[in-house]
């Protein structure tokens, strides 16, 4: 395991490399959602195949990454992504993209496809809600701090057994730390973003995931957005919320893996 600051444009970003540490290895790289680090894939990554090459990193206003001061473009964060990829030698990698992070996998791809040979949009869309209910998230952050959303925030991320055995609250306390800066630049980034049409030009292999419980991303959203690239898979995850990593990571490295299987990645 190595972690790197990688700087774009005079922003650090913190980044881990798991796995083998040889760039011609099969790489796999991995973008979190809003509110959270790189630590949601930790149980994923301990269930998947030796022989590859792990990189996270934490997007900027999250983490270890610096917290340049809001409002953030997606432009801005799909180039965040850019850099990391280079500074690592990525090329061909599976891009691996949660909420924000399918996000910013969409608009990577449209960009860097030497960067990208395959796709898994997890519990994500093209498009995630409306600017009205992020400028009132953002009003709400600016004046009462994250913690100001946990409490909504797990409902919509967590199952309801999950949550009432209690295994939410770490993440509870994860997401409140988050700096208000960080969430509230990540917010707009998403508020401005439709990649509905971009999205439906690529051509590269693509795995959908979604919790059937996800109260951010729902199952048909997810869906929706999957169908625009032909010839893509769509998995529904049953009893698992907006973050399947966190719930089940096993059962999610296993469709992880059996889709790396499948395109020939391991």
């Amino acid at each position: 395991m190595t972690e790197t600051f990688v700087d774009r444009a005079g922003v650090r970003l913190f980044s881990r490399v798991d796995g083998v540490s040889d760039p011609a290895a099969p790489t796999v790289v991995f973008a979190n959602s809003l509110g959270t680090d790189l630590s949601i894939w930790d149980g994923v990554v301990a269930a998947l195949p030796a022989g590859l090459r792990i990189i996270r990193y934490d997007k900027r206003g999250h983490g270890r990454s610096d917290v340049p001061p809001a409002p953030y473009t997606m432009g801005a964060l799909v180039s965040d992504a850019e850099a990391v990829c280079d500074y690592h030698a990525v090329r061909n990698c599976t891009f691996v993209g949660l909420s924000i992070g399918g996000m910013i996998a969409q608009g990577l791809a449209v960009k860097r496809l030497d960067m990208i040979r395959a796709l898994v949009l997890s519990n994500t869309a093209a498009k995630i809600g409306s600017p009205a209910q992020w400028r009132d998230r953002t009003e709400a952050v600016r004046t009462g701090g994250v913690e100001a959303l946990a409490d909504a925030t797990m409902e919509r991320w967590f199952s309801r057994d999950f949550r009432a055995a209690g295994k939410h609250l770490p993440w509870r306390a994860h997401l409140a730390a988050c700096p208000a800066e960080g969430y509230i630049g990540c917010a707009a980034a998403i508020a401005g973003t439709d990649f509905y049409t971009p999205t439906s030009g690529l051509r590269l292999p693509t795995l959908g995931i979604a919790g059937s419980e996800d109260g951010s991303t729902p199952p048909d959203l997810v869906r929706e957005t999957v169908e625009l690239i032909p010839g893509s898979r769509f998995e529904l995850m049953r009893r698992v919320g907006h973050v399947p990593c966190i719930e089940d990571p096993v059962a999610y490295a296993a469709l992880l893996t059996g889709f790396l299987k499948e395109i020939g990645h391991v």
